[in-house]
């Protein structure tokens, strides 16, 4: 036997020989317990970084550990292959779409496949393929069924050079498009939505279901969907017959009222413009347009508008109030129009202020109304103008009402119910249930996507596609240059189609569909992703999920999993699934980090400085001298901070790479990458390798241990061993605490290599069981290690080890002796000595006689299985 670890053999002949033993491929034994582990798939980039690395790595491990201890794992693999970057790609290279996206998923699989992941590849999906997306559109369809489709007139971002809509992602922070640099306008297109709304309770309230999952996750869903309980009240529009309807979650300031603002693209925008303020109006709607939803809501920039001329009444005071548009008001968020309170909203405040608005006081806190009477007039304005000299800023929180008719007196909380009531009797309000979430803008104006399955007849209307015509497939002979709308649009032969319900000529949609539909449903196609017939068989799908552990980053906290969540519920609703909630614990692992240097005076891309051109004795900028900064970053290439695997797995091997990958960090926290600590995991895995191949040579008899008479050296390392496989399992099951769990690795390792017991069955035991435990982090040099112990089959088909209770059970433990204290020695004890026991074996200690000499001892601590401390004067 070699006595050297070479990682770069042993991972070659070992996943060659896992096919053999059918550990790629998920198992159809329905009576195992099932466990399906999910990484969320990638984006076929063309290259995998370590986070990939990181986000896979601990998904395996998971799969590995499930298949030892019995279950029918499912774990797969897909591709989030449609999206802009294709797109891009096709435009800058003169390279189609599909062409370029289908190299870089070959790329990236035999990147995967080289990391030694026990990926079932025979339920492979790329979401670009016909084969995927076919059912897509049929899901789409069952949306288009239910009502939860619809189109209507909403605000995209357009370049006016070009003529083509952009994506968010291709609008810089100076509001430019990324090709033609023109600054980029809001106009309104017809577009297609998922009525998520409609499900907002659900999506809310089952949040209490999801107890896998980390808290604060479960917060920022919560904070998206954002619930809230208030009042919708109209205000009269002065001079028309008709009303300006305005939601609040603060009713009790609404004798406040100062102004109403209407966003700019509201309908009512032109109508309530006056003549005199027409020029002016249109100008700033202009500049408005101009504007990303980021920025006009963006909370660091000042609020910019401009009066219409118009009034409407407050109807609570019957006083007019002037109308105003916004920047900050957006029409698809809540009715489109506010209610203007200065003094008790900060925004608002800031508003009136830089417009020189009036600001009315109509809550006071407590403190500043104890003493005054508020029925009468000359007490109310005298609070009134104490308030005002005292605030220099919106007074935010509950408090008693003041300037507030027949609600005078009253405490916030119970005015807001009083207030909604009265609007309610008098017809001009009422309470309303709101959430900050909105529909699902599923519409993208580019090539590279799902084509949404309808066509637009002149006599028809919208007519769905029919099944049996599905899948509308992308046209391959298209022409990128990035001008002038969707390509689809451009392309007549594709576009002009006969009705399928009248025969009358007609035209395709050509919108595709937002990737964000793509990742919403693919967890439910793996459990039968080659399914020709249906997009998935219910009673599979059934079977497997929901998923039992998923893994990935907390970027996609929100939208990803609650659209996730949503499609779900609307599956189940169409009678094709039969539970609520499609992932039941999450893990999301922290980034990846790498050292750079930051030079503060520079900006842009050129702030960052490589590690590689920096001394990091005198870290300074190489160009200009001047001193840097040392951080960690997230790994990039704008910050030449990243590592590639292949140059970590070359010289150290696949299994180090895990290893470190595990051990760094705890999976949910950012990991500083450290090739000092790559090397560490490298040494490690060399003592191990040591150990078991010494062992091997020695040629021990392994046989059967007698545990009834085992010596003080065997009973030590029994206890190790016991201890390392209950601390790993529960490491491994519980918090998923893989860093903690490659500690105790080490610790068993440590302890055979100091055991006295060589010759033992103890020992034979102990090496078994480090192999064993070893397997699911680092696969290959346990399988060569279990095989390199005589045994024929793979380590990965063992059954998980379980640990001995009595095991653990210590005859002696270590008991620390302190003064007044400070540590001053260890004693062996008997593990089962009481407090009596363990004061008396302490005060004969030769040490503790030497500290207690001629002094008094005021009180005696003992802390059974810990320590006895000495309180002496």
């Amino acid at each position: 036997m070699d006595s050297r670890y070479n990682p770069a053999a042993i991972e070659e002949k070992w996943q060659k020989t896992w096919a053999e033993y059918g550990l790629d491929k998920t198992p159809t034994d329905s009576n195992k317990p099932k466990f399906y582990a999910l990484s969320m798939f990638p984006y076929p980039s063309g290259s995998l970084h370590m986070g990939h690395v990181r986000n896979y790595t601990i998904t395996d491990v998971i799969a590995r550990l499930k298949r030892m201890q019995g279950y029918r794992v499912l774990h797969p693999m897909g591709w989030d292959a449609f999206g802009l970057p294709a797109e891009n790609a096709a435009i800058d290279r003169g390279v189609p779409p599909a062409k370029w996206t289908y190299q870089n998923m070959a790329q990236m699989r035999q990147q995967l496949q080289h990391l030694g992941l026990s990926i079932d590849w025979d339920n492979e999906i790329a979401t670009c393929s016909p084969d995927y997306y076919k059912w897509t559109q049929w899901i789409f369809l069952q949306f288009l069924q239910a009502g939860l489709a619809y189109q209507k007139q909403a605000a995209v971002n357009w370049d006016p050079i070009d003529q083509t809509v952009l994506a968010n992602e291709q609008v810089d922070n100076e509001g430019r498009s990324w090709r033609s640099g023109a600054i980029v306008e809001r106009k309104l297109l017809r577009q297609w939505f998922l009525k998520i709304t409609d499900y907002a309770e659900e999506l809310l309230n089952d949040l209490d279901k999801l107890t896998g999952w980390p808290e604060r996750v479960k917060l920022m869903q919560a904070n998206w969907i954002g619930k809230s309980t208030g009042a919708y009240l109209e205000f009269p529009i002065v001079g028309m017959n008709e009303t300006i309807g305005v939601y609040t979650t603060r009713p009790d300031t609404v004798y406040g009222v100062s102004y109403v603002v209407l966003a700019p693209e509201h309908p009512l925008t032109k109508r309530v413009t006056t003549k005199e303020q027409q020029a002016a109006v249109e100008t700033f709607i202009k500049e408005v347009s101009n504007q990303s939803e980021l920025e006009r809501t963006a909370e660091d920039k000042p609020k910019r508008g401009i009066p219409t001329g118009g009034k409407v009444t407050n109807p609570f005071t019957g006083e007019e109030v002037p109308i105003w548009i916004a920047d900050y008001v957006l029409y698809e968020y809540g009715t489109g129009a506010v209610m203007g309170v200065p003094a008790h909203d900060v925004r608002d405040f800031k508003f009136a202020k830089a417009y020189d608005l009036p600001i009315e006081f109509v809550i006071a806190s407590l403190d500043d109304v104890a003493g005054f009477d508020l029925t009468p007039v000359s007490e109310i304005d005298e609070v009134t103008q104490l308030i005002q000299i005292e605030y220099n800023e919106a007074y935010t929180e509950p408090g008693v009402l003041i300037n507030s008719g027949p609600f005078t007196g009253m405490a916030s909380v119970d005015a807001k119910e009083a207030i909604v009531k009265y609007a309610q009797e008098q017809g001009f309000g009422k309470e309303r249930v709101q959430y900050r979430l909105r529909d699902w803008l599923i519409s993208r104006q580019r090539y590279w996507g799902a084509p949404i399955p309808v066509i637009h007849c002149p006599n028809c209307g919208i007519v769905p596609v029919p099944d049996q015509d599905l899948p509308v497939q992308l046209p391959e002979e298209v022409e990128f240059t990035g001008r002038g709308g969707s390509p689809l649009a451009q392309m007549e032969s594709w576009v002009n189609v006969p009705c399928p319900t009248c025969g009358t000529p007609a035209k395709r949609e050509t919108d595709t569909m937002d990737t964000f539909i793509d990742s919403s449903w693919y967890f439910l196609r793996f459990p039968d992703a080659n399914n020709e017939q249906q997009v998935f068989d219910s009673s599979k799908t059934n079977d497997w999920m929901p998923v039992d552990q998923y893994v990935g980053g907390i970027e996609h906290a929100i939208l990803h999993l609650l659209y996730s969540r949503f499609f779900t519920k609307v599956l189940r609703d169409r009678g094709l699934l039969n539970f609520d909630e499609p992932f039941q614990r999450l893990l999301t692992q922290g980034m990846v980090q790498g050292l750079t240097y930051l030079n503060p005076n520079k900006g842009g891309k050129d702030k960052w400085i490589p590690s590689r051109l920096v001394n990091a004795s005198d870290p300074r900028d190489p160009e200009t001298g001047e001193p840097l900064q040392r951080l960690y970053a997230t790994m990039s290439k704008s910050k030449g901070n990243g590592v590639a695997p292949e140059d970590v797995i070359s010289k150290y091997g696949i299994d180090t790479a895990r290893m470190f990958i595990l051990f760094k960090a705890p999976p949910e926290k950012d990991l500083e990458w450290d090739e000092a600590d790559v090397e560490g995991q490298f040494r490690f895995l060399n003592r191990v390798w040591r150990l078991v191949s010494d062992y091997v040579a020695a040629g021990v008899s392994r046989k059967k241990a007698q545990f009834a008479d085992l010596t003080k050296p065997e009973k030590e390392l029994r206890l190790s061993i016991h201890t390392a496989i209950k601390a790993v399992t529960e490491d491994l099951e519980n918090e998923y605490q893989f860093n903690t769990a490659v500690s105790e690795l080490m610790k068993l390792s440590n302890a055979l290599a100091d055991a006295n017991c060589q010759n033992s069955p103890i020992y034979a035991e102990g090496i078994q069981a480090l192999v064993v435990l070893l397997a699911p982090f680092a696969p290959h040099i346990a399988d060569e290690l279990w095989h390199l112990l005589g045994n024929s089959n793979s380590v990965h088909i063992q059954t998980w080890p379980s640990f001995d209770p009595a095991a653990l059970i210590a005859d002696e433990i270590t008991l620390v002796i302190q003064i007044n204290g400070k540590k001053r020695a260890d004693l062996q004890v008997p593990a089962q000595a009481d407090k009596a026991e363990l004061e008396k074996y302490a005060r004969e200690l030769e040490v503790t006689q030497r500290y207690i000499e001629g002094k008094q001892i005021k009180k005696v601590i003992v802390v059974p299985g810990k320590l006895v401390n000495f309180v002496v004067v």
